[in-house]
């Protein structure tokens, strides 16, 4: 069976306009509603909060809240509104208006989401991570994810594939430290991790803007000078599964090449090698990081 799209009059029904013209409205007690189990949103920013419940006090709450039942009598689970319950209860009243949705958990996800990204309340790894649920819990398709939420595929598609980040990444990017084009700069670049962190540390730095990424990532990464002959490292010795084994974990935990040359009474030498001057600072930080300035001897 098609799926059925959520219909034009979406922003209608999420604001409970168009319930509110087809059926009564009821006025709930604010105890005996509860929150969207589906909230797409993490957080509520709290100055936006308030400035809603200031005007609800100078003038009540001008859209109803759309609910639907619960199996517990005469309590009701929040589909589109919770920030007007939240701030109705700032504001200290005792019931608020409400109409009721018959709406089944995909359903009440579906409306969440939008009514969220039509107030532009999510972030990007919120709604990410939304679209992922609709996908894995309800088995949508991006194709019907795209004609559900009026977005391009290509739109959705991208938008998935910033959980792809590194977790890291996905903070900045949620908190507004990078931003999606920045991600998906990064993204381009999620074969290379070297080069990839290398961007973000930039990014972060504040020096780089969108465009500029996307040169850095589509530029073919400078090939790495061989050494002199001189300063090649010696030849090693037969291959010891010990020694083998050092080997493969210092080149995983250092992302470079290192030769391992033991000696045979005992003790050796570690070669390492980095390519300029910020590899042998990624290095550094990863084998000597600098203490807390708090445990720094002085004198």
């Amino acid at each position: 069976m098609p799926k059925k799209g959520l219909g034009r009059g979406l922003s209608e029904l999420i604001s409970g306009e168009a319930l509110a013209r087809s059926r009564a409205v009821l006025e709930v007690g604010v105890d005996k509603l509860e929150p969207n189990p589906y909230q797409p949103r993490h957080g509520i920013d709290d100055e936006g909060l308030e400035e809603l419940t200031l005007s609800i006090e100078a003038h009540g709450i001008m859209q109803p809240v759309v609910v639907r039942r619960t199996d517990e009598p005469e309590v009701f689970q929040i589909i589109a509104g919770e920030r007007r319950w939240r701030a109705a209860m700032r504001a200290g009243l005792q019931t608020i208006p409400c109409v009721v949705h018959d709406a089944d958990d995909e359903h009440m996800l579906e409306l969440a989401l939008v009514e969220n990204l039509q107030r532009h309340d999510l972030g990007p790894i919120e709604t990410a991570e939304a679209l992922r649920h609709l996908v894995q819990e309800f088995g949508l398709t991006q194709e019907q994810l795209s004609e559900q939420l009026g977005r391009s595929r290509s739109a959705i598609a991208n938008t998935l594939r910033l959980l792809e980040l590194p977790p890291p990444m996905k903070e900045a990017l949620q908190e507004g430290r990078i931003s999606q084009g920045h991600a998906r700069a990064l993204l381009s670049l999620s074969s290379e991790p070297e080069r990839m962190h290398t961007l973000f540390r930039r990014i972060e730095e504040g020096d780089v803007t969108v465009r500029e990424a996307e040169e850095f990532a589509r530029a073919m990464p400078e090939p790495v000078p061989e050494e002199p002959e001189e300063e090649a490292a010696p030849p090693e010795q037969p291959t010891d599964p010990h020694i083998e084994e050092v080997k493969r974990r210092l080149r995983d935990r250092l992302g470079t090449k290192v030769t391992v040359l033991a000696r045979p009474k005992g003790g050796g030498t570690i070669h390492i090698t980095y390519h300029d001057s910020e590899d042998l600072d990624r290095i550094l930080s990863l084998i000597a990081p600098s203490p807390p300035k708090s445990h720094t001897r002085l004198g």
